[in-house]
């Protein structure tokens, strides 16, 4: 039976680890890492790659060292090798070996409206208080939130007995429409300091601008202020870069201009969408992208209030260098 080749595997290992650190140069150098990665992030790549490329390094150095080819170097205790037939190896090595051909061999592309089929639409910012307050109004309405609040509080054990048990709560316990206690809002989220101030001042600056602009930096910061201030916009001129999307349900005289905002990376990644409302909508195909320019009106979809961009002149124009947008935090 051949004994463990202790040299062999760490020389495996190690080049496993720069292949990694290349594939991570490679995205940094082509520019492709903006697909994967927020901005923000690029320090704990920049600091992965070093690490992954030294750690590389010592484990190929390691493979050409007497001791470790008879796996003597490791005074631990313990029994470093891979268990298992070569098939078992094999698979396990492929597990990160993989990766790495993928990340070479792969087009490097952005998010597409495919994407946000499964995802979900976020339209405007997604905060608008006008939908929100609608859906807790309801929620007071029937007093299920704050019953089942109110009952966990009073008696834990027993609540979670009769959820296990499938037990529903007595209609008569449910407190009415004038017996729930006032609570904290959206609306009240809004008026805190800071926030709202915020997108006050921005609403106030954007009311004496001839057009609004929405750019990558400033995309979501919009998207709020229009949502939260939509009165203040109609009847304004602006103009908006995204990608074609549709949903289902739409005429053949409207379509989305989306963008994907990304916090993180591409895991956390949602699609926002301003609904456009123009005679050319029906020859831009899904995914490709538009430059807009319209009228701002109040609209509706699906029952909810929301910024529509009318009578809008569409141009296709190339994907940005930078397809995604992202949080600014500057409120």
């Amino acid at each position: 039976m051949r004994d463990y080749d202790f040299s062999f595997h760490a020389f495996i290992q190690g080049i496993i680890l720069i292949g990694f650190a290349l594939l991570m140069l490679w995205f940094v150098l082509s520019g492709n890492i903006v697909y994967y990665i927020a901005p923000k992030m690029m320090p704990f790549v920049y600091f992965a790659l070093v690490t992954f490329f030294l750690l590389g390094i010592v484990q190929v150095f390691r493979s050409t060292r007497k001791s470790d080819a008879d796996g003597v170097s490791c005074t631990c205790g313990h029994d470093h090798r891979i268990p298992g037939p070569p098939i078992v190896k094999l698979l396990i090595y492929g597990i990160f070996i993989l990766p790495v051909l993928m990340g070479f061999v792969l087009p490097d592309r952005a998010l597409d409206s495919s994407v946000a089929q499964n995802r979900g639409m976020i339209y405007g910012s997604g905060n608008s208080p006008t939908v929100n307050a609608a859906t807790q109004a309801q929620a007071a309405e029937t007093g299920t939130e704050q019953s089942s609040a109110e009952e966990y509080l009073e008696d834990p054990e027993g609540y979670m007995e009769n959820l296990e048990s499938g037990a529903a709560p007595d209609e008569n316990d449910l407190p009415g429409p004038d017996d729930v206690q006032e609570h904290f809002t959206v609306e009240d989220f809004y008026d805190q300091e800071g926030f709202d101030q915020y997108y006050v001042e921005l609403a106030e600056k954007l009311q004496h601008e001839d057009v609004i602009t929405v750019t990558e930096e400033n995309y979501l910061d919009i998207m709020t202020v229009m949502d939260v201030h939509l009165d203040k916009f109609i009847g304004k001129d602006i103009e908006i870069v995204g990608f074609a999307f549709r949903e289902p349900d739409f005429d053949d005289h409207q379509l989305v201009a989306a963008r994907f905002s990304m916090t993180c990376c591409t895991a956390d990644a949602g699609v926002y969408g301003t609904l456009i409302e123009s005679n050319q909508a029906a020859d831009i195909e899904e995914d490709t992208w538009i430059h807009v320019y319209g009228t701002i009106k109040e609209g509706e979809y699906n029952g909810y209030r929301l910024p529509v961009i009318t009578d809008a002149d569409l141009n296709e124009v190339e994907e940005p260098a930078s397809p995604y947008v992202y949080p600014s935090f500057r409120f």
